[in-house]
């Protein structure tokens, strides 16, 4: 089960990441939930049951105290054993699920039973494996980013993949791979335009494209609408010389058809989560700063480049805009 547990220090910082909110947890494992949750016991923790309503209200009233207020209640849902409970925070909304207790809440909850879904930002920022892995070696290596062109995880291994790219794109093939639309429909629509204005010019102007796009804390604020977001991409467009008409056509016409193609290979290797690294067909566990993913690609080389002796930085980037 790729549910991720965290606990988290209080933020007092005014500009906190909007992404913080969802990965705030109050120390509950999902397995002993879900274990109590298949002996039947569908109360909660604590054994007494309060409103979805009131358990939402309950964690906003945390999270406001973890963020210097701006969160809002926006609804809940009873999901079994637990309670979906939907919180907008500068304009997005985030959905987060709580014990029917109202006392405990975790990012994310999957079914045991289930196969790998398309549907979770995993953050495995903290990812230190135990040994080194075992990467299958050739002489071009086949790098791919399975990703949410919104999750917040997502952005920020980008974040971390670009001076790797930049270093090692002549040797390298490089392939950003979208995963399906967790957010909403408005993450589809901004993979179809990363498909377009990689097939309409080319990889290097997709990664410049998404270094503007990631930084742009405007944007993920926008959440999808077109005419908000026509204020930003109007500008990346004109920066990057990226014709608005073209790309709005090939959305319309082949996009479709490479996203679908990008989707199914995902899941043909059970990758539901954002950001997922493989190489060379194989999933890799690796930090998402700059030198580690450098190190792990320059570990699939046959015979490593004279790049691979460059340093990279080993501070990450925050998680989604910005």
């Amino acid at each position: 089960m790729e549910d991720e547990i965290k606990s988290e220090k209080k933020s007092t910082e005014s500009n906190v990441n909007i992404w913080q909110i969802s990965t705030i947890i109050l120390g509950i494992s999902v397995l002993i939930l879900l274990f109590m949750a298949f002996k039947g016991e569908d109360t909660g923790v604590s054994g007494k049951v309060i409103s979805g309503d009131d358990a939402g209200k309950s964690l906003v009233q945390f999270l406001n105290q973890q963020t210097n207020g701006g969160v809002e209640f926006v609804s809940s849902t009873d999901k079994g054993y637990l309670y979906e409970v939907k919180v907008k925070y500068q304009g997005q909304e985030i959905p987060v699920y709580t014990t029917k207790d109202g006392k405990y809440f975790i990012q994310s909850a999957t079914s045991l039973t289930d196969q790998p879904v398309m549907g979770k930002n995993i953050d495995n920022s903290n990812t230190n494996p135990s040994s080194p892995q075992e990467i299958a070696k050739s002489d071009k290596p086949i790098v791919e980013a399975f990703i949410f062109s919104y999750c917040p995880y997502g952005l920020q291994f980008e974040k971390a993949l670009f001076p790797v790219y930049d270093l090692l794109k002549d040797k390298v093939d490089f392939r950003i791979v979208a995963i399906g639309a967790m957010h909403g429909e408005y993450e589809k629509t901004e993979s179809l335009k990363q498909i377009s204005i990689e097939n309409l010019y080319d990889r290097d102007k997709l990664f410049s494209y998404l270094k503007e796009f990631n930084i742009n804390r405007d944007i993920g604020s926008c959440k999808g609408d077109e005419t908000c977001l026509s204020n930003y991409l109007s500008d990346i467009y004109k920066e990057l010389s990226i014709d608005k008409t073209k790309i709005e056509n090939y959305m319309k016409s082949n996009a479709e058809n490479i996203y679908n193609e990008q989707n199914a290979r995902a899941s043909n290797l059970g990758i539901g989560g954002s950001p997922t690294f493989v190489i060379n067909g194989e999933q890799v566990q690796v930090n998402r700063i700059p030198n580690s993913i450098k190190e792990a690609v320059c570990d699939a080389f046959i015979t490593k480049p004279e790049e691979c002796n460059v340093s990279l930085s080993t501070q990450s980037a925050s998680a989604g805009f910005g």
